[in-house]
């Protein structure tokens, strides 16, 4: 509250005194419908906790309300019914001053002064309360710097009361004020309580010696005064041993220049805040919170919604139908006052009347002294159901392009509240040039967050998604980054299916970072998978890279180790180009090798031979494989990190992701880790002897029927009725193109039961066959495709003896 002389006590005309103000709204059953921050402050209760209590529990306004055999209106019976200009009958309202306990467990006491109105309406409300804090008013508790406690004597009596708003100065904007204290509401609503409030009587205090001064709503920001912002250039000259200003004297310095040098000092400071991170999100709430409260009020940042989206460049200039999203609010408000009616994250056009839409398009600023009631009633017009007019109308705003490259990102909103200077033509320039600045720095972020977006985008293309589940293992990876500013590059694993219900597993390093070598990984990686298709053995696959890679440049450079498990023989085939070697967890004891492979040299060497190793495993032993990122550390012998990673590997896990998480955690916690991580772990289950059949048979038509009766016999032994008739026909065809077309000597059929049910027919014809397009009258070519229309999948391979052609069901759900 304003404050009179000491010399002169407070006049009864006396200006709007400003107070911390607790808001509450109370519906036809006594139940607590708002509870706003204030009350929040005030009271010690969260709004989950009021809202849809009783009032009665949290205020002590049990007399404002109505008895239940009482209707609505008739709310403290201090006196007759009044009746109102509008035609209605209402109570009067009832204001007083409690002594009570504030909740939430602590047993603060609180001196409340409050106003109560009932509330007449179409509407939920029946009751509107606002209540202080008495100790902020007499001295006997923290004081905002504008809440006007009566310093240097105490006051006899402080009482809330009610009085005709044209009795005080500036009537006009008292009842103007008015919507600032309500809750967010319609247009209609709102002014239907205003007119309720100023035909009910205004809050007003009652001092001691009968001086009565009407109630505005504060914050509790402090506001910068032309003398509070003298007196601190003054104490910053003084701490850099410059003379004074003189701001009170002839001779001191000029005004107009130490404004401009304030200015300076401003954009300086606000250049030193913004900029820290090359985060977006966090680069906006840097700029919206460098300038507010110094520079203005409330600052609202829109975006175009490529900026925000993490798209490329806007293109073209923004017109009515471009969508804006609000990402940030700061204001000194009361708290969640403006989160009601602009909430971020919010998206909306403009249309072409609005000073926004004159800012973007023209990418100039905009200076509007005060937003009149005409321009109000425009720009709340975009909002529906939400009367955004209590907020904006009256304030000086500043509306700032945030521009990069000659082109508008997005723009700012700064409004100033009705008793700090309006915005004027200095300001206009100060603005332009902050927003310049803040543009940049929001391009900065919108860049690296694009180019981020396009190297994970890459990054997760070119890595592959693996299945968890292979026949006969189970299969885990991770893949983390290298720098925060290289997450593009060359390491990379893969599974590949391989006939005969084997599996290949590759992991990979191309020498260096960036999108050459993440360009070079997806090469290397597709010839890994076509020539794995194929069947190569190991060593030859190598060999064939390594041709590639020169084929592609000299300066091409790769690790490279690749497996091939069999689950019926229970064997690993590996062969090695220059990669770290794999380790391997025994499931008989728990203990954890690193197995001794040729080490070979790097993809893109030349010349130089590969050679496959051939290791036994059991059923439940594991396969880890990974690149040097894991193990290496600069400054540290790599064996370190290799005799880390084995003893890692062997600790026991409740899962196959919780053993991966457990070696990151391990390899991790030593630090200076720069490079790509790819790590592959498998879990080797194996096929059960009693899951695999297998026959021969005679190159005879005969025995065509025969290898049915014993297909349909095995799937009824294994409970795989259901796949009976499909597997029949399937095999059939298989044989009788063998007996027909094959060269062969020899066929065999086998069956293997894993994750599906995987059927096998090998001849040892080297000649492949391939799916023909048969016509109407033609009695053959049907075979393969009978086979491509049944089987879930299914494909041909050579071998070293000749060739197999396989198929798979899917096993029938349990």
């Amino acid at each position: 509250m304003d404050q009179g002389t000491p010399d002169e006590p407070v006049a009864r005309g006396a200006v709007a005194g400003r107070i911390p103000l607790a808001v509450v709204v109370v519906d036809a059953a006594g139940l607590v419908s708002h509870w706003s921050v204030g009350a929040r402050r005030l009271f010690g209760c969260a709004k989950e906790e009021a809202v849809g209590r009783p009032v009665g529990d949290l205020l002590p306004v049990h007399g404002a309300m109505p008895e239940d055999d009482e209707p609505y209106g008739a709310y403290d019976g201090l006196g007759p019914d009044l009746e109102t200009s509008l035609g209605r009958r209402i109570s009067y309202p009832a204001a007083g001053r409690a002594r009570l306990t504030g909740a939430g467990g602590q047993g603060r006491r609180v001196d409340v002064l409050w106003w109560a109105y009932p509330l007449i309406g179409p509407g939920p409300e029946r009751l509107l309360v606002l209540a202080a804090d008495a100790a902020r008013l007499t001295g006997h508790g923290p004081v905002p710097e504008d809440a006007g406690a009566v310093r240097g004597e105490q006051v006899e009596r402080i009482a809330p009361g009610f009085a005709l708003h044209t009795d005080f100065p500036g009537a006009d904007e008292l009842a103007g004020r008015l919507p600032e204290i309500l809750p967010s509401m319609s247009v209609a609503e709102s002014s239907r309580i205003v007119s309720q409030i100023l035909e009910l009587g205004y809050p007003v205090l009652e001092f001691s010696q009968h001086d009565r001064v009407p109630v505005t709503p504060d914050w509790g920001v402090a506001r910068r005064t032309e003398r509070k912002t003298r007196r601190e250039r003054a104490e910053r000259d003084a701490a850099r041993g410059l003379p004074a200003d003189g701001a009170d004297d002839d001779e001191g310095e000029d005004l107009e220049y130490a404004a401009v040098r304030e200015r300076l000092e401003f954009l300086n400071e606000v250049s030193g805040r913004i900029g820290s991170s090359l985060d977006l999100s966090r680069t906006i709430v840097e700029v919206s919170k460098a300038v507010v409260p110094r520079f203005t009020d409330v600052a609202g940042t829109y975006l175009r919604e490529q900026v925000v989206a993490g798209e490329g460049f806007p293109e073209g200039p923004p017109d009515e139908t471009t969508l804006w999203h609000r990402v940030a609010v700061e204001h000194t408000d009361e708290p969640g006052r403006w989160d009601d009616v602009v909430p971020v994250g919010e998206s909306m056009p403009f249309p072409s009347h609005t000073p926004f839409f004159q800012c973007m398009t023209s990418g100039d600023p905009v200076l509007v002294p005060r937003i009149t009631e005409e321009m109000g009633n425009a720009i709340a017009s975009q909002f529906e159901k939400r009367d955004i007019r209590p907020l904006i109308n009256h304030r000086s705003m500043l509306v700032v392009p945030l521009k990069a490259r000659n082109v508008v990102l997005g723009f700012m909103i700064l409004l100033r509240h009705r008793e700090r200077p309006v915005f004027n033509d200095m300001d206009r320039v100060t603005g332009a040039e902050l927003a310049a600045r803040a543009g940049l720095v929001l391009d900065n972020a919108r860049m690296y967050t694009y180019q981020e977006s396009v190297a994970d985008t890459l990054q997760d293309s070119m890595l592959p998604h693996i299945q968890p589940r292979m026949s006969g293992c189970d299969i885990a990876t991770r893949y983390l980054p290298g720098t925060l500013l290289g997450r593009v590059g060359g390491d990379w694993f893969d599974s590949v299916k391989l006939p005969g219900s084997r599996t290949a597993l590759v992991v990979g390093d191309v020498m260096g970072h960036g999108l050459n070598s993440a360009a070079m990984m997806g090469q290397l990686r597709t010839a890994v998978q076509t020539m794995a298709a194929l069947d190569l053995p190991p060593e030859q696959l190598l060999r064939n890279l390594d041709d590639l890679a020169q084929r592609l440049g000299e300066h091409y450079l790769a690790t490279c180790l690749y497996a091939v498990y069999d689950p019926i023989a229970g064997e690993l085939l590996l062969a090695n180009a220059g990669h770290i070697p794999p380790v391997v967890v025994r499931a008989e004891d728990g203990r954890s090798e690193l197995l001794d492979l040729p080490t070979g040299a790097p993809i893109g060497v030349g010349g130089v031979p590969f050679e496959s190793v051939r290791i036994r495993v059991a059923p439940g032993d594991r396969l880890l494989m990974c690149t040097d990122g894991l193990v290496e550390v600069r400054g540290e012998d790599i064996g370190v990190g290799l005799a880390t990673l084995t003893e890692s590997a062997a600790h026991p896990a409740a899962s196959m992701d919780d053993a991966c998480d457990t070696i990151i955690r391990a390899l991790n916690t030593r630090g200076g880790r720069k490079d790509d991580v790819a790590l592959l772990m498998a879990r080797l289950n194996g096929v059960a002897p009693e899951d695999v059949a297998h026959w021969r048979f005679a190159l005879d038509p005969s025995e065509v029927g025969r290898a049915r009766e014993l297909v349909r016999h095995r799937l009824a032994s294994w409970s795989l009725q259901a796949l009976a008739d499909s597997a029949e026909l399937l095999v059939s065809e298989l044989i009788t193109n063998v007996v027909r077309h094959s060269r062969s000597s020899r066929v065999d059929l086998r069956l293997v039961r894993a994750g599906a049910l995987l059927v096998e027919v090998e001849d040892d014809d080297h000649t492949l066959p391939t799916l023909l397009s048969a016509g109407p009258t033609d009695e053959s070519g049907r075979g393969l495709r009978v086979i491509s229309a049944l089987a879930r999948e299914w494909g041909t391979s050579r071998t070293d003896a000749g060739k197999t052609v396989w198929f798979e069901l899917a096993l029938p759900a349990r």
